[in-house]
């Protein structure tokens, strides 16, 4: 659940010039290639220091011991419903180095990477000039690891009809399906791997990487060797955050994508649009994310979505009805499906991590951390973690180190129009890459 920008690690980017399992053995199985995966970058060590040098990141991620090549997969997978024919496309970044030196010749564990929401259907990870696909190659290909990172259903080359925005299960199918396609790819860029999976992502990523965890330990633990996960500022409850009484930054791109989406999946949430969305809004919404041309700043300008405050966006767009219903009526199809999306109540195996910012203005870390942590302590588990990053937030990005209170004031603005898409995300990363690093 994140519009990441990055754009200072983007900007200097642009500086820069096993099997599958499946249900039925005919044809090809989930994971396969679809086209021999592609070469599309590749980075040196150079390359990378100077991006994180300028970026302000290097602390963070340290200088790079590998250069980075940059491989565009597409692969088989299956759909919302677990239906036949879908694909998905994504990345593999994988460590390169000179003959003989460890990042040419030592196995490296593989990172299944989930990112965060986009609202432009044409984006790949693949593509080295992406401040995402940047920050994991700085922080996981340069120092050995080798990283798969999916672009979902709906997006990039996939030619499913819509993307089921945090759809747990459908999240899981890609991620997994994207390891399966990462350990086919390796083989003609001369990388071994180790075997040692690891499942992290960011905002709606860190749901998705949760749901791959889960499904990864539940249903293939003999095929995947989870050892350790990070799940970063994911909106793991999200029935509670329906009821939540304010909206939260950002509520005008995020909610009609989640309402819009089940609607596509469970068919439950509304017999017509009109019935959850105000006019003209309703005339378009259902087909407008994610959207092939427009921006989070050119859907407002051209009158597709409301803007103005998060609350002055939500009542513009939302039927007060709907919203009743969504915070009051647990039997309404929106409640329904947010505790079916809702990742409470289940037992990782692997050392698990959260990592979070208590000024998180948009996954809410009250609303979803806290909750998620406290479900994993009640049940028991003594091998999960939780990180609150928001003291570095604030040292790094607040007025004086510290966050700004003043509402009226444009620092107040700028620091949290920024928390969730730029700020937190290096300071989350750094946390999961120190964790797996104990591991890998």
């Amino acid at each position: 659940m994140k519009l990441l920008q990055l754009s200072a690690m983007a900007a200097a980017a642009a500086l820069l010039v096993a099997c599958g399992g499946s249900d039925d053995d005919s044809g090809p199985k989930r994971g396969d290639l679809i086209d021999p995966a592609r070469v599309v970058g590749e980075l040196t060590p150079a390359q990378i220091d100077a991006a994180t040098a300028s970026s302000g990141l290097q602390a963070l991620t340290g200088t790079a011991r590998c250069g980075v090549k940059i491989l565009l997969l597409n692969y088989v997978t299956v759909g919302a419903k677990g239906e036949k024919g879908a694909n998905a496309s994504g990345a593999l970044l994988v460590p390169t180095g000179p003959l003989g030196s460890d990042c040419a010749t030592k196995p490296a564990p593989l990172v299944a990477y989930s990112r965060g929401t986009d609202l432009s259907k044409t984006r790949t990870m693949a593509n080295p000039q992406d401040g995402e696909t940047l920050m994991l190659a700085a922080f996981y290909a340069a120092q050995g690891y080798s990283v798969v990172a999916t672009d979902y259903l709906g997006y990039a080359q996939s030619t499913y009809p819509f993307h089921p925005y945090l759809h747990a299960d459908s999240e899981a199918t890609s991620v997994i399906d994207s390891v399966r396609a990462a350990r086919i790819a390796v083989k003609p860029v001369d990388v071994t791997l180790s075997g040692k999976v690891m499942f992290t992502g960011y905002s709606q990523g860190g749901h998705a990487s949760m749901a791959s965890q889960r499904a990864a330990e539940s249903n293939y633990g003999s095929e995947f060797n989870v050892v350790a996960s990070a799940h970063l500022a994911g909106p793991y409850n999200m029935a509670g955050s329906m009821k939540v009484p304010d909206a939260i930054a950002g509520y005008q791109f995020f909610v009609p994508f989640i309402i819009t989406a089940w609607q596509k999946v469970y068919g439950n949430v509304y017999a017509k649009p009109q019935d959850a969305f105000k006019s003209p809004y309703s005339d378009w919404i259902e087909n407008l994310l994610p959207s092939p041309t427009l921006t989070t700043t050119t859907l407002v300008t051209t009158g597709k979505l409301p803007g103005g405050t998060p609350n002055q966006a939500r009542d513009a767009l939302m039927q007060p009805a709907f919203l009743q219903a969504m915070m009051t009526n647990d039997k309404a199809g929106i409640s329904v499906d947010a505790q079916a999306n809702t990742l409470f109540n289940w037992k990782p195996k692997a050392p698990t991590l959260l990592c979070g910012g208590a000024g998180d203005p948009t996954v809410v870390y009250a609303v979803h951390q806290t909750p998620m942590f406290n479900n994993f302590v009640s049940n028991g588990l003594k091998n999960v973690g939780s990180v609150d990053v928001d003291a570095q937030v604030q040292a790094a990005f607040g007025p004086g180190g510290k966050a700004p209170t003043d509402p009226a004031s444009p620092a107040f603005a700028t620091y949290y129009a920024n928390y969730h898409g730029t700020y937190e995300p290096p300071f989350c990363m750094a946390a999961a890459r120190q964790f797996f690093d104990q591991v890998r």
